[in-house]
């Protein structure tokens, strides 16, 4: 009798490839935490050596710089002959956010995501109706149908399939969805010892991985809000950085209103992550400033843009990420005005939520 003996696999082991493996880790996330700074993220990384003991004799920091350089995650090959990541490296970032962020999902079937409509669609749902002239021959649901002729016509003699035994399957409709993303990058996402700004890029970072590998005929465009807006680009993620800015929350809902409309998808949704309330104006060339309370002017034309977006039925879910009262009463008047969502969350729970968010806007038209 002939058959398998298995005994077990003990994996060979490859203390400098287990040594480099994880301090790529550790140093991807600080290239994130220090916005695309290679040379900082290396000092970083020896100083943490020199506290923790990482590496060991036989493989050292200045062999894993030569590793990185080696594997197509460092190059030194640019106009200044400055050390910097490479295409490679941020999309091994971008890879890391969604497994760190959204590592508990499965990867499911790319494409567009269903609605509550049934129709011509493609893809198959549950419903069931009878069969008419121009459906589909793959639409009919052989098991159902054969099970109607012999409730209708018998078992006995001639076995009898007529159209009026065939069932078919409804399909559903399947649409695109285009989302834009919007990041303060205002002062106060670092202030009080508190780096939002790093969760944030990683949030968007894992969004933009998700929708290209799970859902690539959707759309993600994320944009930047600080005295102005402005789009990036999601290869640039990494090396966003906070500036000297005020929240011109009214420049960014402008932007992203513009960038919609060049969207030919009827369902468009915009995220919004905070962490204050408006506190820029841009008047002509001047710009009207006020962080002290909630300023009536900056606060009555932030209402007039959720108003508008609401009449494009554009939703508007802001997500932010600190809990002052006087915030809470913005965030409430906003949503309202807009009719769309708001969540107050922690740093470590963003992720979650705007993926909640982000699959229960998929199963819906706006």
């Amino acid at each position: 009798m002939k058959g398998f003996r298995f005994t077990k696999y003990v994996p060979p082991q490859d203390p400098e490839k287990n040594t480099f493996e994880n301090l790529l880790n550790i140093f991807l996330q600080l290239v994130t935490m220090t916005g695309g700074d290679v040379a900082e993220a290396l000092s970083w990384l020896s100083n943490l050596d020199k506290r923790y003991n990482m590496t060991n004799p036989g493989y050292g920091i200045g062999d894993f710089i030569e590793d990185l350089k080696n594997k197509g995650y460092l190059t030194e090959e640019n106009a200044k002959g400055e050390i910097k990541i490479t295409g490679k490296a941020e999309q091994t970032i971008r890879k890391n956010a969604l497994e760190e962020i959204f590592g508990k999902l499965k990867r499911g079937k790319g494409g567009m995501h269903k609605t509550t409509h049934s129709g011509p669609g493609d893809e198959k749902g549950s419903e069931r109706r009878p069969y008419s002239f121009g459906d589909n021959l793959d639409q009919i649901a052989l098991t159902d149908s054969i099970r109607n002729a012999q409730i209708n016509h018998g078992f006995g003699g001639d076995y009898l399939l007529t159209e009026d035994d065939l069932e078919v399957v409804e399909n559903e409709y399947r649409t695109q969805t285009s989302t834009v993303l919007m990041i303060d990058i205002s002062h106060s996402m670092i202030l009080y010892g508190e780096d939002r700004i790093t969760p944030a890029k990683k949030v968007a970072m894992a969004l933009a991985e998700l929708i290209k590998t799970r859902y690539p005929k959707d759309t993600l465009d994320v944009i930047v809000f600080g005295n102005d807006a402005w789009q990036i680009e999601i290869k640039d993620l990494p090396y966003l950085q906070v500036g000297p800015y005020h929240t011109n929350t009214v420049a960014g809902l402008e932007l992203a209103m513009d960038l919609l409309r060049r969207r030919k998808n009827p369902n468009k949704q915009i995220f919004m992550i905070t962490d204050g309330k408006p506190t820029c104006l841009k008047v002509g060339i001047k710009y009207y400033k006020n962080a002290f309370g909630i300023d009536s002017k900056i606060l009555s034309e932030t209402l007039k843009l959720a108003a508008q977006c609401r009449k494009l039925k554009i939703p508007v879910t802001t997500f932010m990420i600190a809990s002052d009262p006087y915030l809470k009463e913005f965030v409430k008047e906003f949503t309202k005005v807009n009719n769309g969502n708001a969540y107050y969350s922690s740093l470590k729970g963003l992720g979650d939520l705007i993926f909640e968010d982000y699959r229960k806007n998929r199963t819906k038209r706006f």
